[in-house]
Order: C-alpha cells, then sequence, then structure tokens
C-alpha cells in the first residue's frame, strides 16, 4: 500500500476528506433550506446564493482544520490536496443524490443548473471549498 507523506495510508486522507465534506454538506442543506424558503422569495435565486456563499466558506474553513486536525494533517500539503479532492468528490456526490432523490432532477439537469448564475456562485464556491485544507496547511507550514 502507497503512503502519503506522514506514512500514514492515504484512506487517512480520504476519511478527513469525506468527514470534511458530510460535515459541510448538513450544514449547507439547512442553510439551502432556509435561503430557498426565506431568502429566495424576497430576494431572488442569485442574490440569496450571494448572501449564503460567504457563510458557507466561513463554516467550510472551521470544519476543513477541525477534520486535519483531528486527521494529523495540519501542515501537510499533500495530504491536504487529497484530502480536498476527495471531499469534493463526496459532496458533488451528496449534492447530486439530493437533487435526483429529493428534488426529483436529472443528473443532466443539475449540471446543467451549474451554468445559470446561481449555480456558477455555487459551483465556484466548491472549488474553494476544495481549496480549503491545502490553504490551511500552506498557512500552517509558515
Amino acid at each position: 500500500m502507497t503512503q502519503c507523506s506522514h506514512g500514514r495510508p492515504p484512506s487517512w486522507a480520504a476519511e478527513a476528506g469525506c468527514l470534511y465534506a458530510l460535515t459541510v454538506f448538513v450544514v449547507g442543506f439547512v442553510l439551502g433550506a432556509i435561503r430557498a424558503l426565506l431568502l429566495v422569495p424576497h430576494l431572488g435565486e442569485t442574490v440569496a446564493v450571494s448572501f449564503e456563499m460567504p457563510f458557507m466558506l466561513a463554516v467550510s474553513w472551521k470544519l476543513s482544520r477541525w477534520s486535519a486536525k483531528r486527521h494529523d494533517m495540519l501542515a501537510n500539503t499533500d495530504d491536504a490536496l487529497l484530502m480536498g479532492a476527495i471531499a469534493l468528490v463526496v459532496l458533488t456526490i451528496a449534492e447530486v443524490s439530493t437533487a435526483v432523490l429529493l428534488f426529483g432532477r436529472t443528473v443532466f439537469e443539475y449540471f446543467v443548473g451549474i451554468w445559470s448564475v446561481p449555480g456558477t456562485i455555487g459551483f465556484a464556491g466548491q472549488l474553494c471549498f476544495a481549496a480549503i485544507p491545502v490553504l490551511q496547511a500552506r498557512g500552517n507550514r509558515s
């Protein structure tokens, strides 16, 4: 089995990425419900998503640090890169599954939605979410 740079198997970073993604997903699901029910009717989808994004990124920052610390990966950029990549895949699977199973959308409709303005804002937030572990690890190495 190959090892990450601290001698741990890659499954350690995978576990950290899964934990990070799923905890952020749960918070995002709750905030998304609040956004859809309270903000969208008054502000529209684009403004509501723009309002929600800073909160999601702040939560992501905290939860990434918590997961990395829990897995002793605070300063290792290789492990953090793997953690962020796995987290992005897990988050995407969770979001697509929710769209299909709870909201009756197709996988195609989910991905087409990314090309709308609110979808693009959300996708940019997801890319930031995936980069957060590496940004934190680089900052912790200094």
